[in-house]
C-alpha cells in the first residue's frame, strides 16, 4: 500500500511548493497569466514592521512589551523601537521610545524620539524630540532639541552632538 507522502506527485495539485512567491496570484493560486507579464506595481506587504524597515532602508529591531534586554551593544540596527527595557549600548540611526519603553545606557542616534525614559548617556547628531510623556536624563547632547510640554529633560545637556563636553573650556578658543 503506497502513502500519498511517497511517489507521483501532481505538478499542478500544489501550486504553492512549485510556485515562486512572485508568481501566486491574490488567493494563493499560480496564475500563468502574472508569470508571463511584467509586474505593474511590486507585491504588496502584509507586515507593517517589514514595510517601514523597508522604507527606510535598513534594519530594525523592536523589543516588545515586558521584554528585557541587558548587558548588550546593539550594532548594525538602523531603527531600535524600545517598548520594553534595555540596557545596552549602541550606535544608530534612529531610537523611537515609547511610552512604557525605557533606555539605560549610551547611545549615539541621528534622531531620537523619546515618549517613554532615556537614562544615561545619549549623543543626537541631528534631532532629538521628547514627547509630553518623555523624560531624558544624564549626558545629553543634541543637533536640534523639540520637547513638547511635559517632557522632561535633566542632566547635564551639551549643544553640539560632536561637541565633547572638555574641547572647550570657558575663555578659551578651540583650535
Amino acid at each position: 500500500m503506497a502513502t500519498p507522502f511517497f511517489g507521483k506527485r501532481d505538478i499542478d495539485s500544489s501550486p504553492l511548493r512549485h510556485s515562486s512567491p512572485n508568481q501566486l496570484g491574490a488567493n494563493g493560486a499560480s496564475s500563468q497569466a502574472q508569470a508571463s507579464t511584467p509586474a505593474v506595481n511590486p507585491p504588496a506587504t502584509t507586515n507593517p514592521a517589514a514595510a517601514v524597515a523597508a522604507k527606510e532602508g535598513g534594519s530594525k529591531l523592536t523589543v516588545g512589551p515586558n521584554i528585557k534586554l541587558k548587558g548588550v551593544e546593539i550594532t548594525d540596527c538602523d531603527t531600535l523601537v524600545v517598548e520594553g527595557l534595555v540596557e545596552a549600548t549602541m550606535d544608530s540611526r534612529v531610537i523611537h521610545i515609547a511610552e512604557r519603553g525605557a533606555f539605560k545606557g549610551s547611545a549615539e542616534i541621528d534622531l531620537a524620539e523619546i515618549h517613554g525614559e532615556f537614562n544615561g548617556n545619549l549623543t543626537v547628531r541631528q534631532k532629538l524630540v521628547i514627547y509630553s510623556t518623555g523624560k531624558v536624563t544624564g549626558t545629553i547632547r543634541y543637533g536640534k532639541l523639540v520637547i513638547e510640554e511635559g517632557g522632561q529633560l535633566a542632566g547635564e545637556i551639551l549643544f553640539g552632538a560632536l561637541a565633547s563636553p572638555k574641547a572647550v573650556k570657558p575663555g578659551l578658543q578651540a583650535v
